[in-house]
C-alpha cells in the first residue's frame, strides 16, 4: 500500500518523537538531503547522525497544521517546548516522492 504524502510526513514525526530509527530509515530517500538554519544540504547519514537523535530535548511536540501545497510538497507547522523551558514554532517544507522524503527545508520560527 502507497501512503498519501501528509501520511508519510506524520509518520517521520512520529518516528522521531518515540527515536524509532529503524522505522524512519525506511521512510527516507537514499539521496535525501536536510536544510536549516544550522545545516546546508546535508545527507541522509548526517541527519541521522546529528538530527534525528535530538528529541530528547523537548518535552513536547505537536504538529500544528500540516498542508499539502502541491505535488508531493507538505508544509508543517509544529510547536514544541524544550525540556529547558521555552515553546518554539517551526515551518518544514518536506517534499515526498514516491513514498518517501526527499527533502526537508526547517525554518526556524520564533518564542511562542
Amino acid at each position: 500500500m502507497v501512503s498519501s504524502p501528509t501520511d508519510v510526513v506524520e509518520a517521520a514525526f512520529r518516528y522521531y518523537r518515540s527515536q524509532d530509527r529503524e522505522a524512519a530509515l525506511a521512510l527516507y530517500a537514499d539521496d535525501f538531503t536536510f536544510t536549516s538554519p544550522q545545516d546546508d544540504r546535508i545527507d541522509r547519514a548526517a541527519f541521522f547522525e546529528r538530527c534525528f537523535p535530538t528529541a530528547d530535548r523537548m518535552s513536547e511536540q505537536q504538529l500544528l497544521h500540516v498542508t499539502p501545497a502541491g505535488e508531493g510538497l507538505i508544509f508543517v507547522q509544529y510547536e514544541y517546548e524544550l525540556t529547558t523551558g521555552g515553546r518554539y514554532r517551526n515551518v518544514e517544507a518536506i517534499t515526498v516522492r514516491d513514498g518517501l522524503i526527499q527533502e526537508v527545508r526547517v525554518f526556524f520560527g520564533g518564542k511562542v
